[in-house]
């Protein structure tokens, strides 16, 4: 199966793969670019903001939560109009968000990371129903935010650290006890980037530096890989109306003559992902 160019956009860093369930459509960031985008059809769209933006979940048909540098905010995808939902890291200006999706019983999970990777300056965070409650601290650079279809666990990285952690859920779906260890990555030429899990538990982690998509199962071995055209593949999400298709932000951030770096791309599976979980605000 083929990496398709779905758009031709360059992100200097492709962030937030997410397809909207009820819109049949797929929205990404370019953090660093400080824009939102999407395409219906054949037409793209792009929303400018005044600071990093990174990771979306979906509230209504016409309403997102998006994540930015300082907050969370509900967005409408019509109009462009926002509201301020819950400032995050207001006291520290050296930080941004970064990954981010939402869990099955309707919370948000948002992770933060120094614009320069400053070490252990980044946390993790869920927003529920109006709460935003810190969950893991001493985080470099939060990646790889998914969950279990059955809702039992979340995984989630440090980057800099290597290892994708599970984490087990009550029914509302906060962390009970402590991460465990899922994938060690450690010593790996490649960062464990963005991830999504399929409708069959198994994970699919875009791999910083290998040009590549691997996908684990349940139980941690490595079972398929998808190759991306460019070495910075950062964040997949499944979607298509079948949810078979693989949608892949790459950044190009740091790369020279490279003409594929920072476009996103559109792979056919032979597997369906997950819907996207709607926020409970």
């Amino acid at each position: 199966m083929t990496a398709e160019v779905f758009s031709h956009t360059v992100c200097t860093l492709g962030e937030g793969a997410f397809w909207h369930p009820e819109r049949a459509q797929f929205f990404w960031f370019d953090i660093l670019g400080r824009r939102l985008l999407t395409r219906e059809g054949d037409k793209e769209q792009t929303w400018q903001f005044d600071e990093c933006v990174s990771a979306a979940g979906w509230v209504d048909r016409n309403t997102l939560i998006i994540a930015s540098a300082s907050a969370l905010w509900q967005f409408n995808i019509g109009s462009g109009a926002r509201e301020k939902l819950v400032d995050l890291e207001p006291e520290n200006a050296l930080t941004r968000s970064n990954d981010g999706r939402a869990d099955s019983q309707g919370g948000f999970w948002i992770g933060t990371m120094g614009y320069d990777a400053e070490r252990g300056a980044g946390a993790i965070y869920r927003y529920y129903r109006g709460e935003l409650r810190k969950l893991y601290d001493k985080i470099t650079i939060s990646n790889a935010i998914c969950f279990s279809p059955d809702g039992h666990h979340a995984y989630f990285t440090d980057t800099e650290d290597g290892r994708v952690m599970r984490q087990r859920l009550d029914k509302t779906g906060w962390p009970v006890g402590t991460p465990e260890v899922f994938l060690d990555l450690r010593n790996q030429e490649f960062g464990a980037d963005g991830a999504v899990i399929d409708a069959y538990g198994n994970l699919w982690n875009a791999q910083w530096g290998a040009a590549r998509i691997a996908c684990y199962d349940p139980s941690g071995k490595l079972i398929e890989s998808q190759p991306v055209p460019t070495p910075q593949a950062s964040c997949p999400a499944f979607g298509g109306l079948d949810l078979s298709t693989l949608f892949v932000t790459t950044a190009a951030d740091g790369i020279t003559g490279d003409s594929m770096a920072g476009k996103t791309f559109a792979i056919q599976t032979n597997t369906n992902g997950q819907p996207e979980h709607q926020v409970i605000l």
